[in-house]
């Protein structure tokens, strides 16, 4: 019980943090582009949690845990590698994306992942309830409502940060994956930190050009998001997914959209017009609505192996 509420407690936090970030991200692209933003930011969170990782390593709780399961050194580095380079994928998406849109758009186009991850157990052979799939439509109507303008058109931006939730909604999965097979959540944290941001710094050379003086311009803004987003937040995901049943945790962690929205409504100013507000809502309810239907499913199956097996 306690297991669980910590980590709850850690998604929650990490919710908050995520939808915070929206907004730096979103004022660091009058700075440098996406690909030097992630570069110095995902490098940035990897260095962060070296130390972390270090001091953790000697500290009593460190020694009980490992005591009572050790994690696996190939299932740590394999799955820190294919999660670095699907978070490579998923935030360059992102970022270029939040340059297009609203920090607070952008937040709740990225909750759709929440709705994804179970569709996309329909390729691995796992079923989808009826319920799923009104969840689904609700939630493309609400995208419809929030992104589409007159003339049934999309902005570029909200279709990259739709491709995103795709990545994202694979990033989960893969975690889950990992975390079965025994994997140091911390380290593995820091592996997909160091893999993205060498992706990344590869594009920024290629396709853009950086400078000590653009990075440094935008130093506020990619170190709340290098340390907070990336090096606290992805490590609290990894690791408070490991202690809490995957449909509460995919249901907490949708809360981000609504912090994206609060944080660019107070830092940015930014304004919903009444339909991109019933847009929101609409995108909300969906995902809610698809975790409560999953958590039922797992209290009636009697456990949450029922739910990762459906899902996962």
């Amino acid at each position: 019980m306690l297991k669980t509420l910590r980590g709850s407690l850690l998604l929650l936090i990490t919710a908050i943090i995520w939808g915070t970030a929206f907004v730096a991200q979103s004022e660091g692209m009058n700075y440098v582009g996406p690909f030097t933003y992630n570069a110095v930011r995902t490098i940035i969170g990897g260095i962060v949690l070296i130390p972390v990782i270090l001091l953790f390593k000697f500290t009593p709780l460190r020694r009980t845990l490992a005591a009572k399961s050790a994690f696996s050194v190939k299932a740590t580095i394999t799955g820190g590698i294919c999660c670095g380079f699907l978070l490579f994928i998923a935030s360059s998406f992102q970022q270029s994306g939040i340059k297009l849109t609203t920090a607070g758009k952008a937040g709740f186009i990225t909750a759709l992942y929440v709705v994804i991850v179970p569709l996309l157990g329909i390729f691995f052979g796992r079923k989808t309830s009826l319920k799923i799939w009104i969840c689904a439509a609700a939630a493309v109507a609400g995208f419809y409502l929030l992104c589409i303008k007159e003339g049934l058109t999309v902005s570029k931006g909200d279709i990259l940060v739709l491709v995103c939730a795709f990545f994202y909604a694979l990033h989960i999965m893969i975690i889950d994956r990992f975390n079965e097979e025994k994997a140091d959540g911390m380290i593995m944290s820091c592996i997909q930190f160091f893999t993205a941001g060498l992706l990344m710094t590869i594009c920024m050379f290629i396709f853009e050009k950086p400078s000590l003086s653009s990075i440094f311009a935008a130093r506020t803004t990619i170190l709340y998001a290098g340390i907070m987003s990336c090096g606290v937040a992805y490590t609290l995901q990894i690791t408070g997914q490991k202690y809490t049943p995957p449909s509460a945790a995919t249901l907490i962690m949708s809360l981000e959209s609504v912090f994206a929205a609060l944080s660019g409504w107070l830092i940015l100013s930014e304004r919903l017009s009444v339909k991109e507000f019933i847009g929101c809502v609409l995108v909300f309810a969906a995902v809610i609505l698809a975790q409560l239907n999953i958590k039922t499913k797992s209290k009636q199956t009697n456990g949450e192996d029922a739910y990762e097996k459906e899902v996962s």
